[in-house]
């Protein structure tokens, strides 16, 4: 009865909205006095519910007279919630001459406003486990995900605060909470329902970039409710579960980052990595080698779940395996960037950590194969960086397969990236893992925990230092009661050094008296700097002699003493010193280390000459602070791209006024005169392999050194007369190895390429090298959009930029 009542109610009105006549109120108001007494949108069948739907029609086509205020919105907001959000969604896109768009938009804010879509979602769930119209639950999701979309599309972005997609994520979040808490008490009555179109609409909330404003609401809400509710756990299961593959990775992402601790995730996931191909594609392979922009949360969340399911300790293995074979690759080394292999190695550190000992020790062998690989490869590389991660890495793998035995132990600075690599190996419990406190608390309970840290060290540390004395007088205590004598008041005898140059030769070469030898290495420069005549004399032999020193005792700063006596030899007899460096650099017989002292040498030796002297200083002082600052073990690449910064900043015109500058001090350029000789011989015989020297094969950290350095010489020849025949040169030099798969020995192809545009004047370029130019500019367009290296694509955008200039300062040129 109550069916045909509201049939008969549903004629009537959709009759008297097309006559627009008088008793179309009196229709609508019975329309819904029948729906209530049908029991409502969930009593309706599939004849009531498609007469619903062609009455709502009627009624947005209606008149405004024929719609009676307040009664016809509520027929769309107590009627089914499917048929009403697509009929109004509807009338939005194309409203009618009665219907304007605010009205519409105001019916949707009370349809989210009262809970309609939870009842939507709640109402295709029934209609899923009834094999329902799958053509309207595709339509219905789009509606509910794309519903700010519409209503900005329409409304030009003059929305109501509700539709910002800051606001309406959150809101759908709660609605799909109030979904699931439906479900779960139809499951424990025994009613049959269905998941599927709730893991829909996560999925395509997931997939169009909004998985941290609906997860920030379910992850809370499901992590609370799955604590100790096994209905809720396979709630949350399937709900993940039912998301379609092309979906999968959006959705198993935002929820591995966005979970307080790994044993959450698990309780989260279960284990759909067992279950879905796509979903253990994303986890195993996709978020740890194929990206590496995550963070350290998000691996230890990610492999922490893996570890904490017999299942999947598995693939936790597999991970590992994988992780090595990368971590071990010379091509991965060489052409990853720096950031994605601390990534991996954060990644196998967090591995090791859970591992068990049978683990450990049925792939012992194979971890010890891997170990061996990657870190020569580490070592091998030009980058401190890699290698102290190759270093971390090994000791961290030795210490796990050797807990009885000896283990790697590497020299390497110790810093916070260090030390935090090395906590990774620590594992979390899991409970830490977790945010229970705010950040004030956290604090105030970390300050209040380190005086004790500091006061047990101090205490271990005194005690640490107490007993040696207490045993060192116990040694001392005898029957023979001597008494020491007093040497309180005793002066230490210094040895006088040398005052002529040859005395000095004689003393590096040949004697045997190690305070003699100190007091002239320690006097060698400012001797040498205070008579150049006598210096030139034997200038040759005093380089050779510098060039082979070794140290005899344990004399503090010897490397920079011998590097500044050499630097000074050098600046007083350029020309014959620097002709038997630059042949020795590719001579037999020498180890690396000293072919990169020639070339610091040769670099700060070059500074000082093309540096101006003020009136009244000497040339000591320029030596005592060079601009730029070569020691071993120093990367000369940093030094490089700030003199061209500087240069670049130089060349700016800025239109200000403001306090005049104080006047430079100016010159000659003593190293116009001798560029070539410091320049040419390098560049001409790189590649000629030697017996024990191979700069275009093993010995490449030694190639992308002497770059760099042939970058700095071109630069400091600014306004030489030689500076067109180096740049052009150079340029050839950077064409045959621009290829290079070292990234070092790129970037300092990339600085020559800068120091070519810096020094070499506008027109001989533009004259001389014109085709040099566009082969390079091709070039480094690639790099800029394909090398692997950040540095490089930096440098090569950098070298563009100065290109585009002159491009710009030769138009405004007069001709």
């Amino acid at each position: 009865m109550a069916a045909a009542a509201l049939e008969r109610a549903l004629w009537e009105a959709a009759a008297a909205l097309e006559r627009d006549g008088e008793g179309a109120a009196a229709a609508v108001g019975a329309v819904r006095a029948a729906l209530v007494a049908a029991g409502g949108p969930a009593a309706l069948g599939e004849r009531e519910r498609a007469l619903f739907g062609a009455f709502l029609w009627s009624l947005a086509r209606a008149s405004r007279a024929a719609r009676p205020e307040g009664v016809w919105q509520s027929c769309f907001l107590e009627g089914p919630p499917g048929l009403a959000l697509c009929v109004l969604l509807e009338t939005l896109a194309s409203p009618g001459p009665s219907f304007h768009p605010r009205e519409v938009v105001e019916v949707l804010e009370q349809f989210l406003q009262e809970g309609r879509i939870s009842a939507l979602m709640w109402e295709v769930c029934q209609q899923q486990a009834q094999a329902g119209s799958p053509e309207l639950q595709e339509a219905l999701l789009n509606k509910v995900v794309c519903l700010p979309d519409h209503v900005s599309n329409k409304l030009q972005g003059k929305n109501p605060p509700v539709f910002f997609p800051q606001n309406y994520f959150p809101l759908l979040g709660g609605a799909i909470i109030q979904v699931l808490q439906k479900i779960s008490d139809s499951l424990r009555g025994g009613l049959d329902c269905s998941i599927s179109f709730v893991s829909h609409v996560l999925g395509k909330v997931c997939i169009h970039g909004r998985q941290k404003e609906i997860l920030s609401v379910l992850v809370p809400r499901l992590t609370d409710l799955t604590k100790s509710d096994c209905i809720w756990q396979r709630i949350c299961w399937r709900l993940v579960e039912c998301v379609p593959d092309r979906w999968m990775e959006a959705v198993v992402l935002g929820f591995v980052q966005r979970a307080p601790g790994a044993d959450v995730l698990s309780r989260l996931l279960g284990n759909l990595v067992v279950k879905n191909r796509k979903a253990q594609f994303v986890v195993t392979q996709k978020v740890l080698l194929l990206q590496y922009g995550h963070t350290t949360a998000v691996l230890q969340n990610l492999l922490g779940y893996l570890s904490l399911d017999s299942l999947r300790r598995a693939l936790l293995i597999k991970v590992l395996q994988e992780l090595l074979e990368t971590w071990g690759s010379s091509s991965a080394v060489k052409h990853s960037p720096p950031e994605q292999q601390q990534y991996i190695s954060k990644a196998i550190l967090i591995c090791l950590s859970h591992l068990k000992e049978p683990e450990i020790e049925s792939c012992r062998q194979e971890l010890l194969t891997s170990m061996m690989e990657g870190v020569k490869c580490h070592l091998d590389s030009n980058r401190p960086q890699i290698r102290r991660l190759g270093m971390i890495v090994a000791e961290s793998i030795s210490s796990k397969i050797n807990t009885d035995g000896p283990v790697l132990k590497f020299q390497y600075e110790e810093d916070d990236e260090a030390r935090e690599l090395k906590s990774l190996l620590v594992q979390t419990p899991p409970l830490c893992v977790v945010p229970s406190l705010p950040d004030d608390d956290r604090n105030e309970k970390a300050d209040a925990a380190l005086p004790s840290e500091l006061e047990s060290n101090k205490k271990s540390h005194t005690a640490a230092t107490v007993m040696p004395d207490e045993e060192s007088d116990a040694e001392l205590d005898s029957d023979d009661d001597l008494i020491p004598y007093d040497m309180s008041e005793d002066k230490e005898l210094k040895t006088k050094a040398p005052v002529y140059i040859r005395d000095c030769i004689e003393v590096l070469t040949g004697s045997e008296d190690v305070d003699k030898w100190e007091a002239t290495i320690k006097a060698l420069e400012s001797l040498v700097r205070k008579n150049p005549a006598a210096t030139r004399e034997v200038s040759m032999e005093l380089a050779k002699i510098l060039l082979h020193l070794e140290e005899k005792t344990c004399i503090e700063g010897f490397v920079e003493l011998r590097q500044r006596a050499q630097v000074a030899v050098l600046t007083t007899d350029p020309i014959p010193v620097a002709k038997y460096l630059t042949s020795q650099f590719y001579s037999l017989n020498y180890s690396l280390r000293q072919r990169m002292d020639i070339l610091d040498v040769l670099v700060l030796a070059a500074q000082e000459l093309s540096c101006p002297k003020s009136h009244g200083k000497t040339k000591h002082s320029a030596a005592q602070k060079p601009c730029i600052q070569l020691l071993p073990g120093s990367d000369s690449s940093k030094d490089w791209r700030r003199i061209v910064d500087e240069r670049i900043k130089s060349k700016t015109r800025r239109f200000a006024t403001g306090q005049s500058q104080v006047e430079v001090a100016s010159g000659p350029n003593e190293f116009n005169s001798v560029a070539g000789h410091f320049f040419f011989p390098l560049i001409q015989h790189f590649d000629r392999p030697l017996t024990t020297f191979d700069l275009l094969g093993e010995d490449h950290f030694v190639l992308g050194r002497l770059v760099h350095t042939l970058a700095i010489l071109m630069y400091l020849a600014v306004n030489t007369v030689a500076v067109t025949a180096m740049g052009k040169a150079l340029l050839e030099f950077v064409w045959a190895l621009r290829f290079h798969t070292d990234s070092y020995v790129r970037q300092g192809l990339l600085s020559c390429i800068s120091s070519v545009l810096l020094s070499v004047p506008t027109e001989r370029l533009l004259e001389d090298m014109t085709e040099e130019l566009l082969e390079t500019q091709s070039w480094l367009g690639d790099v800029m959009e394909k090398d692997p290296d950040g540095d490089c694509r930096r440098l090569a955008l950098q070298n563009l930029l100065l290109m585009e200039n002159l491009k710009k300062k030769l138009k405004t040129v007069p001709s």
